[in-house]
């Protein structure tokens, strides 16, 4: 893939004049910001700027918001890619439609809160992997989709297995509010799960209610004793419960906790294999993003 810079790409240029604000200072507020949302698809820019807002007030942080997106004008990559990439104007028209769509979500979204005046709007287009650095490095959030297009996609993969950042998706629909009502971890001691948990430390903090859950437990209550000292080690309060899926699968024993425990959001340690193997072996995740009506934090 390419390296070369792909923020601001002569074929692409800026928006200028139509409200939002672009240039040094919308980068400066991604680059700094606690929780940035990443927008690669118009389809969920909505949901991912409504629920990034939840999410930085509830740690009385910063929020930004970039606009991210392959461009074959901006790409050095084979050229199989590239027509891979032109295709898709058919469907859901070229780069620039597509940034512009973004675009106009976003100026809806500010123009509905006069709060929102200060929220800024980086764009940055070209080669994806790049735009996803360059954008996400220094956050401590990325609120991105968990479906959608093409770049939807591949942005998810990079964050998680590139960029190794905690991510945060919005459930499927509108976004209902009160993110961290009960928080439900999904804990199996090993190093994926922790790293999840201490990312979250900020938002696991300012929860009203946060339950480690632990399933399957191993004999000696492993799980369970982990789980207690983390959160002791961490300074958080919390619920830490034992189940066993029986006949169900561990994805389904979770969410039909979580549906029974009135949750609003879900925290794993995402995928614990590499991304080729788990497109092989991977279970429990893929299972909770293509099953869960909540959002969820994910750290790989």
């Amino acid at each position: 893939m390419n390296n070369s810079p792909a923020r601001g790409s002569e074929s692409r240029p800026p928006f200028g004049g139509t409200g939002a604000a672009f240039g040094s200072d919308a980068q400066k507020q991604t680059m700094h910001t606690d929780v940035l949302a990443l927008l690669p698809d118009p389809a969920f820019a909505r949901e991912c700027l409504d629920i990034a807002e939840d999410a930085a007030r509830a740690v009385q942080g910063t929020m930004a918001a970039a606009r991210v997106g392959a461009d074959p004008e901006g790409m050095i990559a084979a050229a199989e890619e590239i027509d891979l990439q032109m295709l898709r104007d058919m469907t859901e028209g070229s780069p620039l439609q597509r940034s512009e769509r973004i675009m106009h979500v976003f100026q809806d979204w500010r123009q509905d809160n006069p709060d929102r005046k200060d929220v800024l709007l980086d764009d940055c287009h070209g080669d994806l992997d790049r735009c996803v650095t360059v954008e996400c490095h220094a956050t401590a959030l990325v609120i991105t989709p968990r479906h959608g297009n093409m770049d939807a996609r591949d942005a998810l993969h990079d964050i998680l297995f590139k960029e190794h950042k905690l991510v945060l998706v919005p459930a499927p629909g509108p976004y209902a509010g009160n993110l961290l009502g009960h928080v439900v971890i999904g804990w199996k001691p090993n190093e994926h799960a922790q790293r999840a948990v201490v990312a979250a430390r900020r938002w696991l903090a300012a929860a009203d209610r946060t339950t480690m859950l632990c399933v399957n437990d191993r004999a000696d209550g492993s799980y369970q004793s982990t789980a207690r000292e983390l959160l002791t080690q961490l300074g958080l309060g919390g619920d830490v419960v034992a189940i066993s899926s029986g006949s169900r699968s561990v994805g389904e024993t979770i969410l039909d906790f979580a549906k029974s425990a009135d949750a609003t959001c879900l925290l794993i340690g995402a995928f614990k294999h590499g991304y080729f193997l788990e497109l092989l072996l991977g279970r429990v995740t893929r299972y909770l993003m293509s099953h869960s009506t909540l959002p969820m934090m994910m750290k790989h």
